[in-house]
């Protein structure tokens, strides 16, 4: 049997942020999957850099798949969103350029719901642009927590663990992990003593 949906006149935008390992690909995949479910049309998109597990699919830490596209830019993304799509999912929201607030919004506008998930900082605890300027504008945002490697509290930092001072250095773990507030150091990938300290607590695990 055929079903004729009402095409959506009301687009919103929704952001899932925080740090690495605190499952906001996976609460992406599982939003993206309901609709799919529903029968609404879906479209999925990370860029092009985001090459970590594949370059057609979304991959969270725990292994949940989901199939996508890459695009080079916001530009690009908007111009790949079909006029019939009612989901778009945008994952890794941080690597994208600076227009991707006006392009979300824009899709929004359209009838779109719009879902981005993204870090809200960077290896510094900086925020991680485009994502505050996207938080501004959405009207529902959810903040997923990780776990401290080092104390086991709530987690709201991403720790570098190499020496690098390029703010954006693909990777998972080995290169990063999650860190509380106190645990943090954002001097740590300035020395290269971040391979040294989880080598350690690796050896100190009972």
């Amino acid at each position: 049997m055929e079903i004729h949906r009402k095409a959506s006149e009301h687009g919103w935008i929704e952001v899932i942020t925080g740090s690495m390992f605190s499952g906001k690909s996976e609460e992406l995949i599982r939003r993206l999957r309901r609709a799919q479910i529903a029968r609404q049309k879906v479209q999925i998109f990370k860029p092009v850099v985001d090459n970590r597990y594949g370059e057609d699919q979304i991959v969270s830490h725990s292994d949940m798949r989901i199939a996508s596209q890459n695009v080079r830019s916001s530009e690009e993304l908007v111009a790949r969103v079909d006029e019939d799509t009612e989901v778009v999912g945008i994952d890794e929201g941080q690597f994208f350029d600076l227009n991707l607030p006006t392009a979300c919004d824009t899709l929004a506008n359209r009838g779109k719901r719009v879902i981005v998930a993204g870090l809200d900082q960077d290896y510094l605890g900086r925020p991680f642009e485009p994502m505050p300027q996207l938080l501004a504008i959405a009207e529902y945002i959810t903040k997923t927590l990780a776990i401290c490697v080092v104390c086991g509290e709530p987690a709201n930092h991403t720790q570098r663990l190499v020496a690098s001072s390029d703010r954006v250095l693909v990777g998972a773990t080995g290169l990063y992990e999650a860190r509380c507030r106190h645990c943090f150091d954002p001097y740590l990938a300035d020395t290269g003593k971040g391979k040294e300290q989880d080598a350690e607590r690796q050896r100190t695990k009972p």
